[in-house]
């Protein structure tokens, strides 16, 4: 394929990879859905596309005008710290919902695919983090690349990405049949919840500190 190079390629797996595989509120979701086995090609699929147009994105060149821009930067911020704490409320509402915690498919009403869809894109672009690992953090790797160079790259950060978001969402359905106890999903939901909680803290600690302190 012309202009493909696969340095640059592996570079961009590793990249990718390194960014992507970290506990965060996007892939305590995938997680959670693959444990469910609520929509799993779904909630992964639309993960991987999102993250591969951020990435194209971000090495075509976004990720230096948001980084200039503060209004944008701004907006992102708090409006990703009020999703995020939204949810992380929800992971504490069901932790403490014994109907929220059975795996018996007998008793659980169908996961509404709207609903799947509408989250797993907020999940995907409404978290700043997301903007900062795929638009601003691999743009500007990929930016010192040559142009030919910056696709083989760019497409290698896609690809750990997709390989990365179906696993985790496929492979946590083997792990289905260790959460059948309530204890179980109790204690997921409880450190989801602790995670997007101090993952929106964080988000707004720095404007708020300035204002208050």
């Amino acid at each position: 394929m012309a202009g493909f190079t696969l340095w640059p390629l592996l570079q961009g797996i590793g990249v990718g990879a390194g960014l992507i595989i970290a506990i965060g509120a996007q892939n305590a979701f995938v997680l959670r859905q693959g444990l469910k086995r609520r929509h799993i090609f779904v909630t992964a699929g639309i993960s991987t596309v999102c993250d591969a147009a951020l990435i194209a994105l971000g090495v075509g060149g976004l990720g230096a005008l948001i980084a200039t821009t503060p209004a944008l930067t701004t907006a992102a911020t708090w409006g990703g710290a009020a999703f995020l704490g939204y949810y992380g409320l929800r992971s504490f509402r069901s932790a403490l919902t014994p109907a929220a915690l059975t795996t018996d498919e007998a008793t659980q009403r169908p996961a509404n695919l709207r609903g799947t869809v509408l989250a797993a894109f907020g999940f995907s672009l409404l978290n700043p983090h997301v903007y900062l690992d795929t638009v601003v953090l691999i743009g500007s790797v990929g930016a010192q690349y040559p142009a030919n160079d910056r696709i083989s790259f760019g497409l290698g950060a896609m690809l750990a990405s997709l390989i990365w978001f179906f696993g985790l969402a496929y492979g946590a359905a083997w792990l289905a049949p260790h959460f059948q106890r309530p204890v179980v999903w109790r204690i997921l939901d409880t450190g989801i919840g602790c995670i997007m909680c101090l993952i929106a803290t964080s988000l707004i600690w720095e404007p708020v500190k300035a204002v208050f302190f």
